[in-house]
């Protein structure tokens, strides 16, 4: 059996890195999926600027006839 280089060690038939510790906790993706559903419902219950929208043009009380059907 050989033996391994530096930074890695033997795992049965093959060498493997070793590993390194991390500085920061990465978010996974579960987090990142619970935010973003939370950000969602938030939205849905109190509603992002709802009372900013803009209300439609009024109807106009006499529309304009459209051309007749030729038979």
């Amino acid at each position: 059996m050989s033996k391994a280089p530096d930074g890695f060690h033997h795992v049965r038939a093959h060498n493997r890195r070793n590993p390194k510790p991390r500085s920061a906790k990465r978010m996974s993706g579960w987090m990142i999926a619970g935010l973003l559903a939370g950000a969602w419902l938030w939205g849905q219950v109190f509603g992002f600027g709802e009372s900013a929208a803009t209300t439609p043009p009024p109807m106009d009380p006499h529309p304009a006839a459209s051309a007749p059907v030729a038979r």
